[in-house]
């Protein structure tokens, strides 16, 4: 086995391809499977996450909020100055950058500004929203395809007085446009719903929000939006571009015949199975699809779309769906998460809650669409409200909910057993993230990104560590040592990304480093 390893070893230095082991992260939560966990982790261990051993290495500037999560591609080959670590990172002032995470200046090594002459970001009060301010430019997490060295963003602008969404594609050695981008985000189906004009419905981009993950899969780059604020009028919208030509492939609008039903999911994505289908969840809306098959809108839903046409294969609406609408308890407050095939009846299973409480164990291949009086799916948890997405692991769902608390479910033949809990945080979370080597040192991390305290003053953001096996037993959290470790202000809903032993967390104007401190406590 040894001789074996080091063969593969010495062939990946000569074709320089990366080792097979080593952690990379080109995805919102590590994949398309959405489960957060990476298991290539074989830095940090259960014995040396603590304020001992581990803070706060650096931070970098960078000229606007991070909603999007930081990206990693280790041993990249950058032009003129050889193979780097690097962090990609997109801001709400419409700049991507790229940072040596070994460097030692705040210089990235390139940032592409996505504005044109004459052109900002979008001013936050133009939205009616105060959830992203003061300007709205890249919120939603790029994706990065590393067999072309593309990494897929969207940007919002205001250019000469005109609101644009635009899809680029940035080569990830330099910051290039790539195939021709980036193009205009343009659409139209036909419906009688909100804000139609001769039976027909305009994708508008100054009131579509795009929150949700970029995806990649099956040679498409997927894009969805929701709202700002519910400041009406809005449609979810799900559209698929060629990865390599940028041409628009296909269309898909949550409520043609009504309104709203927006794809938000606290900024966790959208995800795919194997096959190639596509999962999001909707919020609040207009929803009549068990009107005898024939309606179109699918407000509160969870949505199983054929990935060429996204067309609607499969769905699951709770049969209390017309209260969550009217109570604003949106089922699409959480994003669906795929796991690994199942023992038993149920091989396929999709996880997904909302701001109700209700975490449900769906299955893929038969998610039950809408009754009247119960629910057709495997289980349903009554908990307490979450947002963003859960986290899995070796049998294991992490569960954030908006009580602060972090419970472990145990997934035992297509049902959840809780196993344990968390303290409360001071503030509340979304989307946890996993780091382990494989099945060893397994970290459940935590980001609480409440923005405002009690007197209504801005908060830090606070990175928790916790034992996987035993959330009782927290490992470490950043104000422990607060002169060192303290991270920069929160934004709503930031998924920590954890690669390479180091914790990357994106806040209000800077990237915050996270990693194994030197035996004098200092970088």
């Amino acid at each position: 086995m040894q001789t074996f390893f080091w063969r593969l070893l010495l062939i990946s230095l000569a074709l320089e391809l990366p080792i097979p082991t080593r952690a990379q992260v080109t995805t919102a939560q590590s994949n398309n499977s959405r489960t957060g966990a990476n298991l290539h982790e074989k830095r940090l261990t259960l014995a040396n996450v603590n304020s001992k051993s581990f803070g706060k290495l650096f931070s970098r500037k960078v000229d606007g909020d991070i909603f999007a999560q930081p990206l990693y591609l280790p041993s990249l080959n950058i032009p003129g100055k050889g193979k780097r670590n690097v962090i990609f990172v997109a801001t709400e002032h419409d700049s991507v950058y790229a940072f040596d995470l070994n460097g030692t200046t705040d210089a990235p090594l390139w940032r592409a500004s996505l504005l044109p002459a004459n052109s900002s970001p979008v001013p936050a009060e133009e939205l009616d929203c105060p959830f992203i301010s003061p300007e709205v430019g890249i919120t939603p997490t790029p994706v990065i395809d590393t067999s072309t060295n593309t990494l897929y963003t969207l940007a919002r602008t205001k250019e000469n007085g005109r609101y644009m969404q635009k899809l680029h594609a940035l080569d990830i050695t330099n910051g290039a446009e790539k195939f021709g981008g980036p193009v205009l985000i343009e659409a139209s189906v036909e419906g009688s719903g909100s804000g139609a004009v001769n039976r027909h419905i305009d994708f508008d981009p100054v009131r579509e929000n795009p929150r949700a993950a970029l995806l990649l899969a099956g040679g498409m780059v997927y894009l969805t939006w929701g709202s700002s604020c519910d400041v009406p009028r809005y449609h979810g919208w799900v559209m698929a571009y060629d990865a390599h030509s940028l041409q628009q492939i296909a269309v898909f609008n949550v409520s043609p015949n009504g309104g709203e039903g927006g794809i938000w999911q606290s900024d966790a994505g959208p995800a795919a199975d194997q096959d190639g289908n596509i999962f999001v969840a909707t919020g609040n809306g207009d929803f009549n699809a068990g009107a005898g098959g024939a309606g179109r809108n699918y407000g509160d839903s969870l949505l199983k779309l054929d990935g060429q046409t996204l067309a609607v294969l499969d769905y699951f609406t709770p049969f209390n769906q017309s209260d969550l609408n009217a109570q604003d308890l949106d089922l699409g407050s959480q994003g669906p998460v795929l796991l690994p095939d199942q023992p038993g009846p149920h091989a396929h299973l999709v996880v997904l809650a909302g701001k109700e409480g209700k975490l449900y164990v769906i299955d893929r291949d038969h998610m039950g669409k809408y009754r009247t009086t119960s629910d057709d799916v495997i289980q349903t948890l009554n908990l307490s409200g979450a947002y963003g997405a859960v986290a899995y692991w070796n049998g294991h769902i992490y569960y954030t909910d908006d009580t602060h608390t972090t419970s472990d479910f145990a997934v035992e033949n297509g049902h959840l057993t809780l196993k344990g809990r968390t303290s409360k945080l001071e503030a509340s979370a979304a989307t946890p993230t996993v780091s382990a080597d494989g099945t060893e040192n397994a970290i459940v991390w935590v980001l609480a990104t409440k923005e405002w305290n009690e007197a209504f003053r801005r908060r830090p953001a606070v990175l928790h560590a916790y034992e996987a096996a035993n959330l009782a037993h927290e490992l470490y959290n950043s104000e422990q040592q607060t002169q060192r470790d303290r991270a920069g202000m929160t934004v709503r809903f930031a998924i920590p990304t954890v690669a390479d032993g180091y914790v990357l967390v994106g806040t209000s104007g800077e990237l915050d480093v996270y990693g194994l401190l030197r035996p004098s406590g200092k970088q």
